[in-house]
């Protein structure tokens, strides 16, 4: 083998890590589900794209949030109940998932575990009443809701039956107003999700730390029943039912 053959090699590669930067960066980028936070919508194990373009690029868009630049550009403003990838305020760095809820100048208020939205009730359906989701290790009981948002958008959330589970910020919230160029973030499974009524600050997440909007599932797996790995046990554990499943 001769140098030449080595210096194509490692252009070869240099330039495939240049390209998956790009589009892990700017285009979409895949997130692994590993918290219950989110259930009934997403669950423990769910691997989803990302699409990075969506609400424009911040330092955030990039591996390790490098300081090449300040703001936002190309913005494009998230609506209320996209499902969003966001880097925590505690932090600037870890990565949470959420959904959209409050916008800025909105008032957001928990009053006897029913959500308010600018001092009007947010109207949800009761669809189950003998569902199960995990919080932590636990498996709870729990009612299921389908939401009705200020904009039209739906989707499901989840409730405990048994008060004694949840804690008094999930029944009687304080009045939380939203500030300029910050958003308000809340889990489905709204009695076990550490969220915007929880991140020290309060949780209000600035317009920066917004990573993207999660749009699909491509691939999920009950890590409880095997890892993706113990292939012989892939009917059991690979949910294929939610493979390519849009988000909503």
């Amino acid at each position: 083998m001769n140098k030449s053959f080595f210096i194509e090699n490692f252009k070869t590669l240099f330039y495939a890590l240049i390209i998956a930067i790009i589009i892990r960066s700017l285009l979409i980028q895949p997130f692994y589900i590993p918290s219950s936070s989110m259930e009934p919508s997403l669950l423990v194990g769910d691997r989803l794209f990302v699409t990075k373009y969506s609400y424009g690029y911040s330092k955030h868009s990039f591996p390790f949030s490098p300081p090449i630049f300040k703001g936002r550009f190309l913005l494009s403003e998230p609506k209320r109940g996209d499902v969003v990838v966001f880097k925590t305020p505690v932090d600037n760095r870890t990565d949470y998932i959420k959904r959209l809820i409050g916008l800025p100048g909105d008032q957001i208020q928990f009053i006897d575990s029913n959500l308010y939205i600018n001092n009007i009730e947010v109207l949800k359906s009761r669809i189950s009443k003998n569902d199960i989701i995990y919080c932590g290790k636990n498996s709870i009981d729990v009612f299921t809701f389908e939401e009705l948002l200020p904009n039209g958008n739906k989707h499901n959330t989840t409730y405990f039956k048994n008060s004694k589970f949840k804690d008094e910020v999930a029944i009687n919230s304080d009045l939380f107003i939203v500030p300029n160029e910050h958003y308000f973030f809340l889990g489905d499974n709204r009695d076990c999700s550490k969220d915007s009524r929880y991140i020290s600050g309060p949780g209000y997440v600035h317009k920066d730390n917004l990573v993207g909007k999660a749009q699909f599932i491509f691939f999920s797996s009950d890590r409880s029943i095997g890892s993706i790995f113990s292939f012989w046990k892939w009917n059991e554990s690979v949910r294929i039912k939610r493979f390519f499943k849009k988000i909503i």
